[in-house]
């Protein structure tokens, strides 16, 4: 019998976390939008250890956000959702499929599909492996958790920096449902509605969908149209048996679908290649140093299209003192997307196209203790299987002829162009006509395709031991084998980047521009049959060196080889200790260890390179294609740890919630963007301490108020192979020192139960660099760019008493701007790209809950 028939379970239940003012909200069931302003201080209902546990007995940082709390702040989303969780940072990147999650500063997983993410999420307990599958919208919310820190005892694959688990609300024997409809400006329409009920005495559905468009906050000025729309719908059915009382069955399907244009980026630095295409378009190609704006140039509109459906059965039994459950779930994801990458005018890049299918299937099962006596425990297993199929295609557009006739004359001080060295080069090689108008040719440039097959197995378990009615001691272990195989098939068509400029062939070249350069003839002789010297200056001896910068397309390698076979395989041993203490009814105090571990990361694309210490090998095996470079096939695994002491409160009228921390990543996967590609390296190690407090209180009837505060203290311990040199020691970008969620909910309650609902929020973070570097830019360049976050969102609605809502809301109401990412302008040396934050957006909204 194979493991995957013994396994039954999926191994991602229900996972904890919540906005920052979860712990302020009312008791009432997580549904009910317009609870009673009474009922502050009954019980939130968490999974975050796989057992259902009160907010206040649960010894995890978990912050919680209901259903409430996301209709108050207008949440539509996951990118939404850090507005009220200080540690949780998403950024949405070059598409839709491209988001990224970082909790505590920790986090990684966008821009390649075989990079899997260190933050894992789940929806009802089943694992999304990528982005593209984890941002739709989703009808009939419950809540949804977020877990910080390494949670991979219990959740095991890729939950080394924490976990966010989304929780649908399970279908109902009492009939009810909702709708709700909402209208913004951008034109924005926002739809959703969730009907449950029951069949019979043991069987009740729920059917819900939704629906989210904008014409876009953007406006493209080349093409004359908005930019930057909301295009997504999906649907979601369930069915629960409860044949009796000891079995319950959850079917779950969801179908969604994703197809809108996204994402523009903004100018930032304007390079000197700005004038050149603006030259080739005969007028403005970007919008020099506004990002701001909203105001966008490009040859063509942006598509992305995704997929994602699939379906899980969760079997729970109760066995008496035990309690028996699995989760088998399968999905698919299917993502296009076609960018104008260049974010110009001019037609550059013509086509960048990405186009992935993603099979899983997830496996758990898991047995839970509830003895009378002082020893509990739970163990389980899981099984992952994932394949991955991508297609991508990178060529050039009508435009890049021109521009790299420009660039090279740039280059060279007017001494070459694009004809010379086509016509030059073929008649040393002894056929003048080779390379004529071959170089930049529009269409050339890299046709791509990528396989990647994961199989996942790991053990779990945890025991509880209660040494006295008030001290429980924890213990927890997660074995995990990880193994991937990998193929490329990647072919380069870009005819100039196959072309050795140290070739013998060329000598005779070489040593005319040396001469014409000034070079006496004896010097010039000997460095032209020297191309790879480097002169004292730091120089190359070869005069066509600086054309090397434009060869962006080399021939690649592919996988598996004669020294390299595809491979990797990685296990590892989490585990977990930790002591809580209930110093009284309303108070309790946790110590904890954990360690956490995601498995190698893989680079499936065009930036793929074979390792340094595998080069001497590729070139004796006769493997070593024209312009071979050193870089990463894969990065190696993440092993995380943290070290952490908090206190949890509940009162009648107050809450608080306080984490210390240390945190740390050894092998922390970075992918950084260089201007051509994405390089993937192995950080040494990464740490963070940090605080965390969670408060609410309620000082009078109805007010409600709320306050989370994160501050950070990040360093790379170690990091001396980062894309920008050695960079140990220093402070990594994009984690704010304080970040900071306040808010204030107020219920007013009239005679015969109709009730007025204020609400507002803020979320600020405090001034971080953007980026650890930028190549091709003086050290500290990048300094300059940092990012401070202001948002301000509020809410009226007032609630009927006969279930009918009708409201008003607002989010980024000040309009603050900021950027949330910059990088090297594609292929535009001395410019800098970067995506800018969301304008100011407001609306009305109608809901009806019956």
């Amino acid at each position: 019998m194979t493991l995957r028939n013994i396994l039954l379970g999926a191994t991602m239940l229900c996972a904890a976390t919540a906005p920052a003012y979860a712990f302020a909200q009312d008791s009432a069931p997580a549904d009910d939008a317009a609870a009673p302003a009474d009922n502050y201080g009954g019980e939130i209902i968490v999974t975050a250890s796989k057992r259902s546990q009160t907010l206040q007995d649960t010894p995890v940082a978990v912050s919680v956000a209901t259903a409430a709390d996301l209709e108050n702040s207008a949440i539509r989303d996951l990118i939404d959702l850090q507005s009220s969780v200080p540690s949780l940072r998403v950024s949405q990147l070059q598409s839709s499929a491209n988001t990224n999650f970082v909790i505590r500063g920790f986090g990684n997983g966008a821009n390649n599909a075989g990079i899997e993410p260190s933050v894992g999420v789940f929806i009802d307990g089943v694992y999304r492996s990528r982005s593209a599958a984890q941002i739709g919208d989703l009808p009939n919310v419950e809540r949804i958790e977020v877990l910080r820190g390494p949670q991979s005892t219990l959740f095991g694959k890729n939950a080394s920096a924490g976990v966010i688990s989304i929780i649908t609300q399970k279908p109902q024997f009492d009939f009810g449902g909702s709708i709700e409809a909402s209208y913004g400006n951008y034109d924005a329409v926002v739809v959703k509605g969730d009907i449950t009920g029951p069949i019979s005495d043991t069987i009740a559905f729920s059917l819900g969908g939704n629906f989210n468009r904008n014409d876009g906050y953007a406006r493209d000025l080349y093409l004359d149209t908005d930019v930057n729309d909301r295009n997504r719908w999906g649907v979601r059915g369930q069915l629960l048996f409860e044949p009796s009382d000891a079995l319950s069955i959850r079917l779950i399907g969801d179908y969604d679908k994703i197809d809108e244009n996204c994402c523009i980026a903004g100018n930032v630095v304007a390079g000197p290649t700005v004038d050149i295409t603006d030259f080739l378009v005969g007028g403005p190609s970007v919008d020099r140093e506004n990002p701001f704006s909203y105001d966008v140039y490009n040859n063509f509109l942006s598509e992305n299209r995704i997929e994602n459906y699939g379906g899980s059965a969760q079997i729970d039994y109760d066995l008496g003192n035990m309690a028996l459950t699995s989760i088998t779930a399968y999905r698919e994801v299917r993502s296009f997307a076609n960018q104008d990458s260049d974010f110009t005018a001019a037609d550059l890049i013509g086509r960048k196209s990405d186009d992935v299918a993603i099979d899983t299937f997830t496996q758990e099962v898991r047995l839970a203790s509830d003895f009378d006596g002082p020893v509990n425990f739970l163990v389980g297993g899981y099984y992952f299987n994932e394949k991955i199929d991508q297609k991508n295609q990178l060529f050039f557009g009508d435009d890049f002829r021109d521009y790299g006739n420009a660039l090279i004359q740039k280059a060279s001080g007017g001494a070459l162009d694009v004809a010379t060295l086509e016509g030059t080069l073929g008649a040393l090689e002894g056929d003048p006509t080779k390379y004529l108008g071959t170089f930049f040719h529009v269409g050339d440039g890299m046709d791509e395709a990528y396989k990647l097959k994961n199989t996942s197995w790991s053990l779990f378990g945890t025991v509880d031991f209660e040494i006295t009615d008030r001290l429980t001691f924890t213990a927890g272990a997660n074995y995990t084998q990880d193994r991937k195989r990998f193929s490329t098939d990647v072919v380069s068509t870009d005819t100039f980047s196959a072309v050795d400029l140290d070739s013998p062939a060329y000598t005779p070249f070489r040593e005319a521009l040396l001469i014409g350069g000034g070079v006496d003839p004896a010097t010039a002789a000997y460095l032209a049959a020297n191309p790879t010297i480097v002169l004292p200056d730091g120089s190359s001896a070869n005069p066509l060196a600086g054309l090397k910068a434009f060869q962006f397309l080399p021939p690649f390698l592919n996988v598996p080889n004669a020294v390299e076979p595809g491979k990797t395989h990685d296990n590892d041993l989490s585990w977990s200790a930790r002591l809580a203490y209930e110093l009284t009814d309303t108070v309790n105090v946790y110590a904890t260890y954990a360690t956490g571990f995601k498995a190698s990361s893989i680079n499936l694309s065009r930036d793929s390179r074979p390792l340094a210490s595998d080069l001497p090998a590729i070139d004796a095996a006769g493997l070593t294609t024209p312009n071979l470079a050193a870089g990463s096939r894969f990065a190696g695994p993440e092993e995380s740890e943290v070290y952490e002491i908090g206190l949890k409160g509940q009162w009648s009228v107050a809450a608080a919630n306080v984490a210390v921390f240390k945190q740390s990543i050894k092998g922390f996967q970075s992918n950084v963007f260089n201007g051509t590609g994405f390089e993937l390296v192995n950080a040494e190690r990464q740490s963070t301490w940090g605080v965390e407090f969670d408060g609410s209180v309620r000082p009078v009837r109805g007010l409600n108020l709320t306050l989370a505060v994160t501050w950070l203290d990040p360093k790379y311990d170690s990091f001396t192979n980062s894309s920008f040199g050695d960079i140990s020691g220093t402070q990594p970008s994009t984690i704010p020192e304080l970040s900071a969620a306040m808010g204030a909910t107020y219920t007013h309650e009239f005679d015969g139960g109709n009730r007025a609902i204020f609400h507002v929020d803020y979320l600020y973070e405090s001034p971080t660099r953007l980026v650890d570097g930028l190549q091709g830019f003086p050290d500290g360049f990048s300094d300059q760019f940092k990012r401070e976050v202001n948002q301000l969102n509020a809410s009226f609605t007032f609630a009927l008493n006969n279930g009918l809502e009708l409201g008003v809301w607002g989010r980024n109401l000040t309009n603050a701007h900021y950027l949330t990412t910059i990088f090297p302008a594609v292929a535009q040396s001395g410019s800098v790209s970067g995506y800018p934050s969301q304008p100011r957006t407001y609306g009305v909204t109608g809901r009806f809950k019956f």
